[in-house]
């Protein structure tokens, strides 16, 4: 598929975060589908035993370092997935797209980013949060992003790889998709290839809806 120009990448996060990008189109949200319940089951189980690997993650908080980010403290969101589900809990039960995101970013210990395409406002950018930017998240009051990786539309910031916001949420009514897969720069760009190939795949089956777009930003 020809690669299609969604994202920009500012020059000052280029040389620490990779970007995967996917398009879906016509996409179907349900609160849950009984057909996610046994992969979903098996991948909680594979990552008790062991899955989620352990260098995947360790590049992940090496990013974060990066852009002066205690990952200890804040946590990138594949970790805080593969970690609730060590500890005995199910991976979280949002809906089904949400819950293909999931699936995949504790697989592959990389933070993914989920928003309905229908509420960016124009052009998006990864970049550095400005002084003072802040938005209001989901499920959290307010998600402070100064000097950290966002990604911002002409309304300002609305995702990074610990939390997004709750303007670009998706819900039942989303119908179109942007995903966004952040990857440490030093890593294999074939590898963030396969990672979007699986999940355009999963996202395929489970949520009926044709990829669009997708594109990698590693300059």
């Amino acid at each position: 598929m020809t690669e299609t120009p969604l994202v920009a990448l500012a020059p000052d996060v280029a040389a620490i975060v990779a970007l995967g990008v996917l398009v879906f189109d016509g996409v179907t949200t349900r609160e849950a589908d009984p057909a996610l319940d046994e992969p979903l089951a098996a991948a909680e189980s594979a990552m008790r035993s062991g899955g989620g690997s352990e260098a995947d993650q360790a590049a992940t908080r090496a990013m974060y370092r990066r852009f002066g980010i205690d990952p200890t403290k804040t946590r990138p969101s594949s970790e805080a997935l593969l970690r609730r589900v060590r500890k005995g809990d199910r991976l979280p039960r949002i809906n089904t797209l949400v819950d293909v995101c999931n699936w995949c970013s504790a697989e592959f210990q990389l933070p993914y980013g989920l928003y309905d395409r229908d509420r960016i406002a124009g052009a998006i950018e990864l970049r550095r949060g400005r002084a003072g930017e802040e938005y209001a998240g989901i499920r959290k009051d307010v998600v402070h992003v100064e000097e950290r990786p966002v990604l911002g539309d002409r309304e300002g910031p609305f995702g990074n790889p610990t939390s997004d916001s709750a303007r670009t949420m998706v819900t039942i009514a989303t119908t179109s998709v942007l995903v966004a897969v952040y990857a440490p720069r030093d890593g294999s760009v074939a590898r963030l290839r396969g990672v979007l190939d699986v999940t355009a795949a999963r996202l395929g089956r489970f949520s009926g809806g044709r990829e669009r777009a997708r594109q990698i930003l590693a300059v």
